[in-house]
């Protein structure tokens, strides 16, 4: 099979990209593939080198190259032809104009534009994105539910399966705190000095709980020393620091402080064996539910005007003036609109995971993940309901690449 993927962020390439790849490769090595990335907010631009790293074999087309291609010129590498042509990720329109540049089937996966047209298979999470895409007018018969992509990537993270470090790493004891700060740019520049802060108070109040950064792939090291040296955005209230690159690995160091942090990059290899996490809205969230690890999410609205999201609101900030009181405004009353914002817990119902919410502190940050280290029977009560919530979506990345190869045939 011949097959084109187009994806964008860091979210969509790890959670739905990566364990389809690898399924589809493990099933039918023959299978050649193309990932098309597209131009994007939601995008590092690191995304192309991180695929390369873990797939290959496989053709890489990053947004520059993407552009070309979508205009109607040759680029070196890519197909002429497609069996199928897969939406994983960014506008969907950026897939039509892949199929119509090299013909093929065409499906995607939860999202699908209005009719249908052209789609021979969409793919859905769960019966209700199922439900979802038909009101979007995609007929019935050519809807199939796979399950939660992200599921199998996390539990292949989890297993070593997708490790960008050889063997274990000996500075992460077990049943410590994992901290996760986000892969945009604008998380790198304001959260990684943020959680610093937060890392160096908690040291103070619970001087015996082991700290680990777990710090994307998608992010460079160069990205990391420029938000430490200059310490976030003001309104964020982060440390300074420095990045160190010691024989055993990359470590945080605060400004004017002796704790230093080890950084890994799978984090979800070491999140396994944690106290718990604390981390921001996204794709993690599932996969850390997913394998049942209590989470503690920090959605900070301090700086709401570099928050991303979808839509022509994402530029009100550029209009001159008025445009960064206009953008603040539209993102909390988005945000106001959501009695809850990890999606674990919007799919549970309930708090399983505990928010916290609006302007936030460093100290009170390590206030509550103190605490949350410390409530045993709460996080041993949570971690099953966590894992129960995405059970059944354990060997999507399978059904789909079955599925997918019998639509080449």
């Amino acid at each position: 099979m011949n097959l084109a993927i187009t994806s964008n962020g860091p979210g969509e390439f790890s959670g739905w990209v990566r364990p389809l790849v690898a399924a589809l490769y493990e099933i039918a090595p023959e299978t050649s593939v193309t990932l098309f990335f597209v131009p994007d907010d939601y995008a590092t631009g690191r995304e192309a080198d991180v695929a390369r790293a873990y797939f290959p074999k496989a053709r890489v087309v990053p947004p520059g190259d993407y552009l070309r291609f979508a205009l109607g010129r040759m680029v070196s590498g890519v197909p002429t032809s497609a069996d199928v042509v897969l939406y994983l990720g960014g506008d969907l329109m950026h897939a039509a104009r892949v199929r119509a540049r090299l013909g093929g089937v065409a499906a995607t996966y939860k999202f699908a534009r209005r009719g249908g047209a052209g789609l021979t298979r969409a793919y859905a999470v769960d019966e209700r994105n199922a439900e979802s895409l038909a009101r979007s007018r995609v007929p019935r018969e050519r809807i199939e539910i796979v399950g939660n992509l992200a599921v199998d990537g996390a539990l292949g993270e989890a297993a070593g399966k997708f490790a960008v470090g050889a063997g274990d790493d000996a500075r992460i004891a077990p049943g410590g705190v994992v901290i996760m700060p986000g892969a945009r740019r604008n998380e790198v520049a304001s959260l990684i000095p943020f959680f610093l802060a937060a890392a160096v108070r908690l040291r103070a109040l619970a001087p015996d709980l082991p700290i680990a950064f777990g710090i994307s792939p998608f992010t460079e090291e160069a990205e990391i020393e420029r938000a430490l040296a200059a310490g976030g955005h003001p309104d964020v209230w982060g440390r300074r620091g420095r990045l160190l690159r010691e024989p055993d690995g990359l470590w945080l160091e605060a400004e004017g402080d002796p704790s230093r942090f080890p950084v890994v990059r799978d984090a979800m290899r070491f999140a396994a064996r944690a106290r718990l996490v604390a981390t921001i809205p996204g794709t993690k969230c599932v996969e850390l539910a997913a394998l049942g690890i209590p989470t503690l999410v920090c959605g900070p609205s301090n700086v709401p005007e570099q928050v991303v999201i979808n839509g022509p609101l994402q530029y009100l900030d550029r209009i001159p003036l008025i445009g960064i009181p206009l953008k603040r405004a539209a993102v909390m009353a988005v945000d106001a609109r959501f009695a809850l914002t990890a999606q674990p817990n919007m799919d549970a119902g309930e708090m399983l995971m505990p928010e916290l919410r609006g302007t936030l502190t460093p100290g009170y940050v390590a206030v509550r993940i103190a605490e949350y280290a410390a409530d045993g029977a709460g996080r041993a009560a949570v971690a099953p309901r966590l894992r129960s919530l995405y059970a059944q979506h354990v060997g999507a990345s399978e059904r789909m690449a079955r599925s997918l190869l019998g639509l080449a045939r």
